[in-house]
């Protein structure tokens, strides 16, 4: 299997004691040089292991034919945008499941129209991950909500959130157990 493990190390400018060091359990910086070269054979559990220190998906680092990355041209600096030091490529993003999209029709907050906004769902167990996070949030007959997460209170199996709308002036809302939230992961703008 040919992996992007290099790349994408590379990419998130660590070294390889820096990932050896973020796996869980931690590793050798050896055993992820041998890994990422090709010397040892990569298993899915290892390749589960070293896309989490990176803080990638494992499909990431796994180079696949029909899958084009794109080549990063500049960094964008405090001094302006600069070649980069060693060459680099980007992954352009794939759908994983469970994600949702929001499209904007009209610019709201921080987005724009023509905006897609890539939501992860989550259960209501981690609702509290998506504090302070932009959330979708379903309501009674097909409508929804859309703000930023700014309070949970869980009584019981009772769960109240308070969602602040991104619109200027608007008032909290409060929902109580909605059976899923999608917290925004990505955002999606043509230039």
């Amino acid at each position: 299997m040919i992996t992007a493990i290099r790349e994408v190390r590379r990419a998130k400018g660590m070294t390889l004691n820096d990932v050896a060091r973020a796996c869980l359990p931690p590793t050798t910086a050896q055993t992820i040089g041998r890994l990422e070269t090709g010397t040892r054979t990569v298993s899915v559990a290892w390749l589960n292991r070293i896309a989490a220190a990176l803080g990638v998906v494992a499909a990431d680092l796994v180079q696949l034919p029909e899958r084009t990355d794109i080549s990063v041209a500049a960094v964008l600096e405090s001094g302006g945008a600069v070649a980069p030091r060693r060459p680099a490529t980007v992954v352009p993003p794939a759908p994983t499941p469970g994600l949702i999209a929001v499209m904007v029709g009209v610019g709201v907050g921080d987005y724009r129209a023509g905006d897609e906004i890539w939501c992860e769902r989550l259960m209501p167990e981690c609702f509290a991950s998506a504090l302070n996070r932009d959330v979708l949030v379903p309501l009674a007959a097909g409508r929804f909500s859309f703000g930023r997460l700014i309070g949970q209170e869980t009584t019981g199996e009772t769960s109240r959130l308070q969602i602040l709308s991104l619109e200027h002036g608007a008032r909290q809302q409060t929902v109580i157990s909605p059976p899923w939230i999608a917290q925004a992961v990505r955002l999606s703008r043509g230039l």
